[in-house]
């Protein structure tokens, strides 16, 4: 792939992720009347699962996105479907629980996904192409390549270091909970950070 590639999809990723925190903390905020932190890391707001279908919908719909509407639905209702069931499969291997439960949905598989928010990934997608898309390119082309590549290098750096933090914060909140003093000065700021109430926040009550 092309460096050019690589370097719109960082842009693409980081901007989706940030998008879709706010999405679902709208989203949130007009069903339930509460805000609660969608983000996927303890820290800045990243919902890592947009920022991935932003760049799968980059891959699959740039090419159909002068298709007939009803073409880029099917597609993008089918691939945002696939996401999400192996982003919850994952987060429950690798992390022990999963930030959404669609049991009680119409026509759900597993809990992990439901017809009603596949429909939500086929007009997200047909949104995507259509008018996000272009959007963040035209936002993506207005940074100067220099800043832009700094810019990659340090968020990078940061996600990787949200990331482990995010694990660690994790695998303490569930030792508290087993009723496991910390060990040392990091783990007791973790008691006073990114705890279990914290986390509940974030994953929507799920996690366990």
């Amino acid at each position: 792939m092309k460096k050019e590639s690589l370097y719109n999809l960082f842009f693409i990723f980081l901007i989706g992720s940030v998008l879709g925190w706010f999405i679902e903390g709208i989203y949130t905020l007009i069903k339930k009347g509460i805000l609660i932190n969608h983000s996927a890391l303890v820290i800045g707001p990243f919902n890592i699962v947009y920022g991935i279908a932003c760049v799968i919908f980059t891959f699959f719909l740039k090419n159909i996105k002068n298709n007939k509407l009803w073409q880029i639905f099917i597609v993008s209702f089918i691939f945002g479907t696939v996401l999400e069931y192996l982003l919850s499969l994952g987060m429950e291997h690798i992390m022990g629980f999963t930030a959404w439960n669609y049991s009680q949905k119409f026509l759900n598989i597993n809990g992990r996904v439901s017809l009603f928010y596949s429909l939500c990934w086929g007009i997200l997608g047909v949104l995507f192409i259509k008018v996000i898309y272009p959007w963040m390119l035209n936002l993506i082309q207005s940074i100067n390549k220099n800043v832009g590549k700094k810019i990659i290098v340090g968020m990078s750096v940061f996600l990787v270091f949200d990331l482990l933090l995010t694990f660690s914060a994790v695998d303490r909140a569930r030792e508290k909970e087993m009723g496991l003093p910390p060990n040392n000065v990091y783990e007791k700021v973790l008691d006073k950070t990114f705890n279990e109430a914290y986390l509940r926040n974030m994953f929507n009550n799920n996690f366990r």
